[in-house]
């Protein structure tokens, strides 16, 4: 059995397109639950991938309505994996072991097993950063027809969603005078995703006052994303936050190595000037 802290520091030297999510996803809960049975979620994601490639095999690599119908059967219908709106805010939800466990999570950690199964058939599909819901896209590039997409909302199951249904979506957590625009649709990298997931859990800490909980969940973030200049201004403000004052600053000159003009280099000197003059 790998060490899930090595397994994610190896994940963080991969390029994006390498990154196995549902086995990265996989490591990041084993940290928070050490004694679940690891094996039998393996097992599980395995059964789902080889089910995936088999219901996918007579519908054409253009065929995206196609696509999302069969993955709609197999995921939502077969192995009834819905989203958990009593239970939202529980971090269950976000934790990969014990979504498999219960068929029950959030959208991103849904989303994680639907990515698993697209990438099993070689489908072009993607995570979307949407405003307050996460869903997945289904990605049909086509020389002369230009791109196509089937927006899905895997928290209902795999419900396809139309452009007003966007729309609409779109306006209920930006306002009324928000309109959907390509933007929100972007496609976002593997770590997107995992980050997505995992902010779930920090934000969930930190509203319970689990401040060293949160340090921790960020630290694992840097791990497999260390290239995120917020993450490690954000771990810098939680160790500064613990009294943790060598660690905060390591954490803020790595931040201005990475981000080091602008209005937040700025920023991120004076927490650097101010954490100083506390040491000395």
């Amino acid at each position: 059995m790998s060490d899930p802290i090595a397994a994610l520091d190896a994940i963080g030297q991969l390029p994006d397109s390498e990154i196995d999510i549902a086995e990265a996803a996989l490591q990041l809960a084993r940290i928070d639950l050490p004694d679940a049975d690891e094996r039998a979620a393996r097992q599980h994601l395995s059964e789902i991938a080889q089910q995936a490639v088999a219901a996918g095999r007579e519908i054409g690599p253009h065929d995206i309505a196609g696509q999302a119908d069969v993955l709609a059967q197999l995921i939502g219908g077969q192995f009834g994996y819905h989203g958990d709106p009593a239970r939202y805010e529980e971090p269950d939800n976000a934790n990969l072991l014990r979504v498999i466990e219960r068929r029950r999570g959030l959208p991103v950690a849904l989303g994680v097993i639907w990515l698993h199964a697209i990438a099993a058939n070689g489908w072009q599909g993607h995570g979307v950063n949407f405003p307050g819901h996460f869903l997945i896209a289904l990605s049909d590039d086509q020389p002369k027809g230009g791109a196509r997409q089937v927006v899905i909302d895997v928290f209902a199951g795999g419900q396809p969603l139309s452009v007003p249904e966007l729309r609409t979506l779109v306006k209920s957590v930006e306002g009324e005078k928000a309109e959907l625009r390509a933007a929100l649709l972007r496609p976002m990298s593997n770590r997107a995703v995992l980050l997505r997931l995992q902010n779930n859990i920090t934000s969930r800490r930190l509203a319970a006052r689990d401040v060293p909980g949160a340090l921790a969940c960020t630290e694992n973030m840097l791990r497999f994303a260390p290239e995120e200049a917020n993450l490690w201004r954000e771990a810098g403000n939680l160790n500064q936050t613990l009294d943790h004052l060598a660690a905060a600053m390591r954490c803020y000159e790595r931040c201005l190595a990475l981000i080091p003009e602008g209005e937040y280099a700025t920023q991120t000197r004076s927490k650097i000037a101010e954490l100083r003059s506390r040491l000395n």
